[in-house]
């Protein structure tokens, strides 16, 4: 484990404060991943209210469980990436369409602006926008099944 020189607890408010080497109190700390997608365990930015770095993590595991813990409720209380599973139907293959997908957080429907919300993360991973902000990820085109790849193949 890497020499971590801040500590952090939560506030009366439920807020995050962190308290640095110096022994400098910062209130209103906010979590953020450098890359939320590619390496979400990796690079963990602790960024208070005026938006300036005040703490940093080569690794979340870096962290002491305690520190941790608090950290990872934070960025799951804000985080909110659904897996695509299964594509199950389209409406059209003209944009903007409707979709009905199944999630790792059950059946959901996104709109389809453009092709251009399809986002390629890599060779196997997207990101797709849908028309109300939410962002959906496809973690591996290839985990797909036939039905669901068939209609996608249509969009990309």
């Amino acid at each position: 484990m890497a020499n971590v020189n801040f500590q952090i607890h939560c506030d009366n408010f439920g807020r995050l404060v962190l308290i640095d080497a110096e022994g400098i109190r910062h209130e209103g700390v906010t979590p953020v991943r450098a890359f939320p997608i590619a390496a979400p365990d990796e690079g963990l930015s602790l960024i208070n209210f005026e938006g300036h770095e005040v703490g940093w993590a080569d690794h979340v595991a870096d962290l002491p469980p305690a520190i941790r813990d608090i950290v990872e409720a934070d960025l799951r209380s804000r985080e909110f990436v659904p897996e695509v599973e299964r594509i199950v139907e389209v409406s059209s293959f003209a944009c903007p369409s409707t979709w009905q997908v199944q999630t790792n957080r059950g059946p959901a429907e996104l709109v389809l602006k453009g092709e251009e919300d399809i986002r390629r993360l890599s060779q196997t991973r997207l990101l797709i926008a849908d028309a109300h902000g939410i962002q959906f990820l496809v973690r591996d085109l290839t985990s797909l099944d036939k039905h669901s790849r068939k209609l996608l193949d249509r969009f990309l």
